[in-house]
């Protein structure tokens, strides 16, 4: 079992850049495909970026692709998103999450066992 905890959301401008983390409690990090999702009101969660247990392998959303960089550090059990040139359409809760799949990477929501509280990004115009 893990426990997944975000930080680093907050209001930005258009065209600025901002690094989410996530924090997960446990020994066995390593050992989970993770995954960063989003949600505003109203819509159904949306998958961002997805990235192996090793993190050589990582696939994007078509929407954020060139824009975010998933990475991790299995040391620090930490999975981080960097986000750069936002745009107000990035604005939503984003969730980390953490799958037990036998895949490299996971792209579905169904596939993530594990979730974050979320935290919120709002980029203004």
């Amino acid at each position: 079992q893990v426990q997944l905890v975000e930080s680093g959301g907050g209001l930005v401008q258009a065209g600025d850049s901002l690094r989410l983390s996530c924090a997960a409690s446990g020994r066995t990090f390593s050992s989970y495909v993770m995954g960063w999702f989003r949600q505003t009101p109203g819509k159904e969660r949306e998958f961002v970026a997805t990235i192996s247990r090793s993190g050589g392998s990582t696939f994007y959303a078509d929407s954020v692709k060139g824009r975010f960089t998933i990475s991790r550090d299995n040391a620090k059990n930490t999975v981080y998103l960097q986000m750069n040139s936002l745009k107000p359409e990035d604005t939503a809760v984003y969730y980390c999450a953490a799958s037990s799949t036998r895949y490299t990477t996971a792209s579905h929501e169904s596939q993530y066992g594990y979730w974050g509280q979320g935290t919120q990004v709002t980029v203004s115009s």
